[in-house]
């Protein structure tokens, strides 16, 4: 059961998706959704450069009494863009059916905000890439990665467009955090009514499988249409072609697990399948 979603909303491409993505999870039960925006240095900050040297001394008391009031004219304007882009993201929420929706505008840092909000919340749902990232680069946006290090909470990585979720993709290593997942879903409203596969890559045995058919009893147990496979190959690789080739809405996985997996967060392949997937993805730590 979600009581809590924080929603991470800038100013780039992502920012409606994101919007829809946490709409959706909170039109699920009484489920609250606040609209986080957090201004860091280099939108909130005045020009600093010091344009007083050149100036002869006639003219420089006034013009740097402008110059004051041009920097506090930017810090408005700023503020504003922020308070219009949590109106329209409110709206957008509003239309995927989340009700109980909260807007906050915050200054600062983006992961320091998070761990002083994280604690009352149960999803946090960021896009891959930030306003100051490229679309077409392949690499994820700074903030997805140190949001994703930082907190202790499921995080959603929401896709480039919303599309509505009716398979899912559980990438299962039989560590604690896959386990994890597998938990929460059996406890969460959101999934109730879909489809899922688990996928297990490395070496089939009953051994290594054991924890694997345990997690898809506890989802059919729980009234889930679940299934399985075992495939042999590079982690990143396998799922995400399986995504792919299977057409799965989203994907599901540990964020830490005792498996090859691991390396897909804290290691270089996090951006390469992350980024790769069309889908969103959903990360349990």
């Amino acid at each position: 059961m979600m009581n809590r979603i924080i929603a991470l909303i800038d100013g780039s491409g992502y920012a409606q998706s994101v919007c829809d993505h946490a709409g959706w999870v909170a039109s699920f039960g009484d489920t609250s959704l606040t609209l986080l925006h957090v201004l860091g240095r280099r939108e909130a900050a005045a020009d600093n450069a010091d344009l007083s040297g050149s100036i002869g001394l006639g003219a420089r008391s006034a013009l740097l009494e402008e110059l004051a009031e041009l920097d506090g004219q930017k810090a408005r304007l700023v503020n504003k863009r922020g308070r219009a882009i949590l109106e329209d993201a409110q709206e957008r929420a509003e239309k995927m059916g989340a009700t109980n929706i909260t807007s906050m505008l915050r200054h600062g840092q983006l992961v320091a905000t998070m761990e002083e909000l994280e604690d009352e919340a149960d999803l946090i749902v960021i896009g891959k890439r930030g306003e100051q990232s490229h679309l077409n680069m392949e690499h994820l946006g700074s903030n997805l990665e140190r949001v994703v290090r930082a907190t202790r909470k499921p995080v959603l990585v929401a896709a480039r467009e919303f599309k509505p979720v009716g398979k899912i993709l559980i990438a299962f290593d039989g560590g604690s955090s896959s386990i994890k997942a597998v938990e929460h879903i059996v406890q969460s409203d959101m999934f109730r009514g879909l489809e899922f596969q688990l996928i297990q890559v490395g070496a089939e045995s009953s051994l290594n499988c054991k924890p694997l058919w345990g997690a898809v009893a506890a989802l059919r147990e729980a009234g889930f249409e679940a299934g399985s496979k075992v495939v042999a190959g590079q982690p990143d690789k396998v799922i995400s072609d399986t995504v792919e080739q299977e057409h799965f809405d989203m994907l599901v996985m540990g964020a830490y697990g005792h498996s090859r997996i691991r390396n897909l967060i804290i290691g270089s392949t996090t951006t390469q399948m992350i980024g790769s997937c069309k889908v969103p993805v959903m990360l349990f730590r």
